[in-house]
């Protein structure tokens, strides 16, 4: 089912299944991940699907991908296409076809007919303001509806019209018939239909009512005979509805509903709507935008499946909400880049360094491994000539005393290579520094100089030879660590606008070669990603900056 590593960390929905199967009451479980098409997913859906399709993995199961589409105005197929590109990117795969609500929707029309005859369901003519008040509060108990008492024969009569067509969007709509006067507002008669003429994308113009979210999931998951309806802790209120949907209907199976904490990351967003908010807006360039919390965009940002998922696997799933600390995501990605991120040297801000002793016409190349630690990634080749660019940031003229990089009249080792000297120091007539002449020992490629230590070493590519890249530096989305909990201020006014900045980078030429969507670390700077659409487009080189050297979350937990 998965060509990645496994979320393998004990839970209690885990141990829950574990007892259920020791027992005897079941003898496989089916679970399912049931996305809304209407919009794309984010880093919270990852923990939902690998939960789901975790659990069917790990006790040899099944898990159903469905798209629960029963709101056509909101849905498309290009969040269909993505949903189902995100999971597959995720490294798991769904059991047999790809289903869809809409598929269900006879028999739950049917589901719905057989409420009305058994006086469980009517059709209200109350419009949206008149329902709001007759639902009641938290505190006080709802009123009946003036048409809850309609005859079963009026009743299929009026749901057989409103099928047909003959009445208005939002003149009608079909209610369960429950209790107005419990505690849980979910059971104050709840919508199961609605009129709504919407093209729908599966099933067309068959279909001008559709039922509500609420009837049809977990229908839907009987049809299926899913076991464990897996779900985020914001349903539990809506438990009691759904054990009464399939305590009412002749349904094929009684599926078990399992609610856990949902993901929150700071300095995030992750409702949907405000997401769709920032690509219609133009805050972002879409959906896949690399700053955006969506799966497309993580995964064009340099994000990995497995990094992914291991942040899944150390936040657990519990029942406890709460705030992960992004730093624990990008503690995640770095770990599993530093393993697997083959190495590369790319300047940023460029400062021209003469070695003057350095032969005019040669050029020398070093053979140097992709990954210090793993062989089998191969080598590259590294030209050196007489004219470096190093970081203008690894120069300082008044260093101070732990200063390791280069300065006038002190030694730094570029990195594979040899040991420089700078030996003078070259201004325009701003006083900006522009140029270092620079002397090498030809003594010390590879090895120590004699009599003295070196301790600095800096990056470099040569300036010749040097390949010109976009590079996209990005940073937070948002500059609050909780950009949605402002009651009087809008989650945009965050927006941090150095979130993108973009650059020109001069990288070592077996950049030339890299094909889209491969990670780096550009030595000393960060790790970077080539971008998934625009790298290689007309022979140009464009990286999107994953995430830092530094790990502020692991330094924290060690000293914890």
């Amino acid at each position: 089912m998965s060509n990645t590593e496994t979320t393998s960390a004990p839970n209690f929905i885990r141990t829950l299944i574990e007892e259920e199967l020791a027992t005897g009451k079941y003898e496989q479980i089916v679970t399912r991940f049931p996305p809304e098409p209407n919009g794309y997913l984010h880093i919270g859906h990852a923990k939902s699907i690998c939960l789901n399709f975790g659990l069917a993995e790990h006790f040899e199961g099944a898990c159903n991908l469905r798209f629960d589409d029963t709101n056509p105005e909101k849905e498309s197929q290009e969040y269909i296409d993505s949903i189902q590109a995100d999971v597959k990117w995720l490294g798991f795969n769904w059991t047999g076809k790809v289903r869809y609500t809409s598929e269900y929707f006879d028999t739950l029309y049917e589901y719905a007919v057989e409420l009305i005859k058994s006086g469980k369901a009517y059709v209200c003519e109350l419009n949206p303001e008149e329902m709001r008040e007759y639902r009641g509060t938290l505190t006080e108990a709802g009123k009946n509806s003036p048409f809850r008492d309609r005859s079963v024969e009026e009743n299929l009569d009026q749901f057989e019209r409103m099928r047909a067509g003959e009445f208005e969007d939002g003149a009608k709509v079909l209610r369960a018939k429950i209790d107005m006067a419990a505690p849980n507002i979910n059971l104050r008669d709840p919508i199961l239909y609605r009129i709504r003429r919407a093209h729908h994308h599966q099933t067309g113009d068959k279909w001008c009512i559709y039922p509500n979210y609420d009837f049809a999931h977990g229908q839907s998951d009987a049809i299926e005979g899913v076991t464990h309806s897996v779900c985020t802790l914001e349903f539990e209120d809506h438990r009691p509805l759904y054990n009464w949907f399939i305590e009412n209907l002749p349904v094929p199976a009684q599926p078990k509903q399992i609610e856990f904490s949902r993901l929150n990351v700071n300095y995030t967003v992750t409702s949907k709507r405000k997401l769709k908010l920032l690509v219609d807006e133009n805050h972002v360039a879409g959906w896949d935008d690399p700053r955006m919390p969506t799966i497309s965009g993580m995964r064009r940002r340099g994000y990995t499946p497995n990094s992914v998922r291991k942040f899944c696997d150390m936040i657990g799933v519990t029942r406890s909400d709460g705030v992960v600390d992004v730093a624990m995501l990008y503690h995640a990605l770095r770990s599993d880049l530093e393993e697997n991120a083959p190495r590369a040297m790319c300047v940023l801000d460029p400062i021209k360094v003469t070695i003057t002793n350095y032969p005019e016409d040669q050029t020398e190349e070093f053979v140097v491994p992709a990954h210090p630690a793993d062989e089998s990634m191969g080598e590259r080749t590294l030209p050196f000539s007489r004219t470096l660019l190093i970081e203008s940031e690894d120069f300082m003229e008044d260093a101070p005393k732990k200063f390791f990089r280069l300065t006038q009249g002190k030694e730094v080792r570029l990195r594979n290579a040899y040991v420089i000297k700078c030996e003078e120091v070259i201004k325009d007539e701003n006083g900006k520094v522009v140029e270092l002449l620079c002397t090498y020992d030809p003594e010390t490629l590879g090895k120590n100089p004699e009599g003295r230590k070196v301790k600095g070493v800096i990056h470099w590519v040569s300036e010749e030879h040097a390949v010109p890249a976009e590079v996209r530096l990005y940073e937070n989305l948002f500059t609050d660590e909780n950009p949605d909990g402002h009651k009087d201020t809008s989650f945009l006014d965050f927006i941090n606008p150095e979130s993108l900045t973009v650059t020109t980078g001069y990288c070592e030429p077996s950049l030339l070669t890299a094909a889209a969507e491969t990670n780096f670390q550009f030595e000393r700077i960060g790790y970077f990603v080539s971008d998934r659409y625009d790298h290689g487009v007309d022979g140009k080189l464009v990286f999107n900056k994953t995430v830092g050297l530094k790990d502020s979350w692991a330094k924290a937990q060690k000293k914890g």
